[in-house]
């Protein structure tokens, strides 16, 4: 007997209605399921729209189904929250794959400690891998000190690492940050709203602001066992590699100077010295070196962006 839990589940999504079908199916197999599930879509079509009115075998939750008024995942999270009704929010993406029992898990998690604040899932196809030698010194540098694992630290300019599937570390491991791929929060620990309007588009690092927040007062931990399969899905704002390297060092730099307050010359000095060990890696294949050009010129046009923000900033 499948058993609903008081979780309202929100999902963003945009033409992706195959990739959505998989993920509702998966959740249908789950030994226990959120009681309602908000949908916002931002598709030009009603392919999602009819999916989210179809019946699912096994799928008890309730869905509920919204056009989006502005696109972008945390707008549309945003969008969705407003209509959850329940004490717990589930953040997850419209392209993931549950594997059995990853929601009661979940649900285990962030009860095992009243003062929990947020669980997220481990992700099997996207996980930490020990640094090498020179990505173990960067680390190390822009930290501050030498760690056994970096694994689910935030370290220096807002540099956020994957958690660790470790056999020999606890069901429960306590992490700096959470992504929103597949993770379960208490409503009570959320910031109002959601998330900044500063985030636009794809949002890179709203996962991180978003959590970075919630840590301030609340623990946060990744539930090792309870896994998903990350079925990551193509799109036109992924193919733009200059776009993406702008948005990364704005909200990098606005994660590093706003949530986390580090403002020194050191701080600026260590995230010239990820920018750089970035475009350096780019170096190491044939695709690398064809983004080259759009990801130098986007890492410009951030550095202008971030300088006339702060020149604004000072003038008012």
């Amino acid at each position: 007997m499948v058993q609903p839990l008081p979780i309202s589940a929100l999902v963003p999504t945009r033409h992706r209605p195959a990739a959505f079908a998989r993920t509702l199916h998966s959740l249908a197999q789950q030994s226990v399921q959120p009681v309602e599930m908000i949908v916002v879509d931002g598709s030009e079509d009603d392919q999602t729209k009819t999916l989210c009115h179809s019946q699912i075998p096994g799928l008890l939750t309730q869905i509920q189904y919204y056009r989006a008024t502005e696109i972008g995942a945390a707008t549309q999270r945003n969008q969705a929250i407003a209509r959850a009704t329940q004490d717990v929010i589930w953040l997850m993406d419209d392209d993931i794959l549950l594997e059995p029992d990853c929601l009661k898990r979940l649900w285990e998690a962030l009860q095992s400690d009243p003062r929990m604040g947020g669980v997220n899932a481990m992700i099997t196809n996207q996980r930490y891998l020990p640094p090498g030698r020179i990505s173990r010194v960067l680390f190390q540098f822009l930290h501050g000190q030498s760690e056994a694992s970096y694994a689910g630290k935030c370290i220096g300019p807002a540099l956020n690492l994957l958690p660790e599937d470790d056999p020999n570390l606890p069901e429960v491991v306590l992490v700096e940050w959470l992504n929103t791929t597949c993770t379960l929060y208490r409503r009570e620990a959320l910031p109002q709203p959601l998330f900044s309007s500063h985030f636009t588009g794809y949002s890179l690092m709203e996962d991180v602001t978003l959590s970075l927040m919630v840590g301030k007062q609340w623990k946060l931990a990744n539930a090792r066992t309870a896994k998903i399969f990350h079925d990551s899905q193509p799109g036109d704002h992924k193919n733009n590699s200059g776009v993406l390297a702008a948005m990364s060092l704005v909200n990098r730099h606005y994660v590093m100077t706003q949530i986390l307050e580090r403002r020194s010359p050191s701080d600026y000095i260590k995230l010239i010295v990820l920018q750089l060990f970035e475009v350096a890696a780019l170096l190491q294949s044939i695709q690398g070196w064809r983004s080259l050009p759009a990801v130098v010129a986007g890492k410009a046009q951030a550095v202008a962006q971030i300088m006339a923000s702060k020149s604004l900033s000072s003038n008012n």
